[in-house]
């Protein structure tokens, strides 16, 4: 009997789980209009106390993005401020929305890829329906990726749809 081959490890592809990608940790908000005086403005002497007070800790091991709900005009120091405690924290944070945080953490992950080791390689870039706008990462992996290697294709080894070729 004939030994089993594995033909997709000897084929050289080198293959991306855009699942490896996606934020290793919870993402969490935090609503800045929780702060707001009658649901209107935002009363610098008590946003500071709330800033002195609050349970930063609680947000440990988290990545947090800052946001106002309502329609009011949180004032830039604000943001700041909340930054600046979570910082103290160690805990990363954004300001924006949940999806704008995942973009940005889903960014620096791709950014650590080690684009030397794929130079002249053939790439094949595997899908994840469980990350946040699935679109934004493969397009970024693809503007990363494409003046270092061979071919970037899509899908899985057994049927793929080319994206680039060099």
């Amino acid at each position: 009997m004939e030994e089993i081959r594995n033909k997709v490890k000897e084929s050289g592809l080198v293959q991306l789980d855009l699942a490896s990608y996606k934020p290793k940790q919870p993402l969490v908000g935090i609503d800045l209009s929780t702060q707001l005086w009658q649901g209107l403005v935002l009363k610098e002497k008590d946003f500071r106390e709330w800033i002195k007070t609050h349970n930063w800790a609680q947000y440990t091991g988290h990545a947090v993005y800052i946001y106002c709900s309502t329609d009011a005009i949180i004032p830039t120091w604000a943001f700041m401020l909340v930054t600046s405690a979570l910082q103290r924290e160690q805990i990363y944070s954004q300001v924006g929305t949940e999806l704008e945080l995942a973009k940005a953490l889903i960014q620096e992950e791709i950014c650590s890829i080690n684009v030397e080791e794929l130079v002249d390689q053939r790439v094949i870039i595997k899908g994840c329906a469980d990350i946040l706008d699935p679109a934004f990462a493969m397009s970024y992996l693809v503007r990363l990726l494409q003046p270092h290697v061979k071919s970037i294709m899509y899908g899985e080894p057994c049927s793929t749809v080319p994206i680039y070729k060099k």
